[in-house]
């Protein structure tokens, strides 16, 4: 035995054998430019889930998720990255939805084997949306004239300065179900036969309470995460938290003046609204 093994084996020995568990916090809109600490793409969260896979002895791993959604690309992008890593390392994942796992954020829930959320927390919104505004009088009114030249007689759908067309319109709305049914085929992939609800009201955008979404088999179990890890790797059970790291204090306080506060307000409204149409 070597000096160091001889030095190390009596904590080795004597160490703690509790399971233990890593829970890597996955929170706020999703859109590309997202960095860590900062809402959430597939670049903020790549440190983090690669940590929570790679920790040593942990039993599972756990993607706590609170999301309003945001870019489908990127939740996407993040729900296969959690797979991959799953399958490499061969560690179950348990997707827990805090207070909202709505449209993108359900999506990367369905990167776990299960999903649990809290007895409060809003899940499905299973759909596609895209708004705008249109200026085209508003322009007239104050007397600017927008000249645009373009070499394709398409470059400017949609164009916010310009009346909608019916061709235009058509596009989009097309887009949206295309968009909509990759998205209904992820559901049905990941969860298979537990989908028990009728797909008109599964599938139609809404969002539900945990108790209704469990019903409809968008998820497994309703409860309190660390109570459920206790029941499931005894009382002992070690919970080892992983967050996104955030930049240091010159650049917290320029996020806290620039994107960080427009990203923690989107957050706050996105949840602040669907909580409204629920009367919470």
């Amino acid at each position: 035995m070597s000096v160091r093994s001889f030095l190390t084996a009596p904590f080795r020995i004597f160490g703690s054998n509790r399971p233990i568990v890593t829970v890597v916090e996955l929170q706020g809109p999703i859109g590309a430019d997202a960095r860590p600490g900062r809402g959430l793409s597939a670049y903020s969260v790549e440190s983090s889930l690669k940590k929570a896979f790679k920790r040593k002895n942990s039993k599972a791993v756990v993607l706590a998720i609170n999301s309003p959604g945001g870019a489908p690309t990127q939740a996407r992008m993040i729900m296969a990255r959690a797979r991959g890593l799953a399958i490499e390392t061969q560690l179950p994942v348990i997707s827990f939805i805090e207070d909202v796992g709505a449209s993108g954020g359900y999506l990367i829930a369905l990167a776990g084997e299960e999903i649990i959320a809290d007895p409060f927390a809003i899940v499905g919104s299973i759909g596609v949306v895209s708004a705008g505004f249109g200026f085209q009088d508003a322009i007239d009114k104050i007397g600017v004239e927008r000249r645009v030249y373009t070499s394709g007689t398409n470059k400017v759908r949609l164009d916010p300065f310009r009346a909608e067309k019916e061709e235009d319109r058509q596009k989009l709305e097309g887009i949206l179900e295309e968009t909509h049914e990759i998205f209904i085929d992820l559901v049905k992939e990941r969860r298979g036969d537990r989908i028990t609800g009728p797909e008109e009201e599964v599938f139609s955008g809404d969002f539900f309470l945990a108790q209704k979404g469990k019903e409809l088999g968008l998820i497994d179990e309703v409860g309190d995460l660390r109570q459920i890890l206790k029941s499931r790797y005894g009382n002992d059970v070690k919970i080892k938290q992983i967050s996104a790291q955030r930049a240091g204090l010159l650049g917290k306080l320029g996020a806290a003046i620039s994107s960080g506060l427009v990203d923690a307000i989107a957050m706050r409204l996105a949840s602040d609204d669907l909580r409204s149409r629920l009367g919470r």
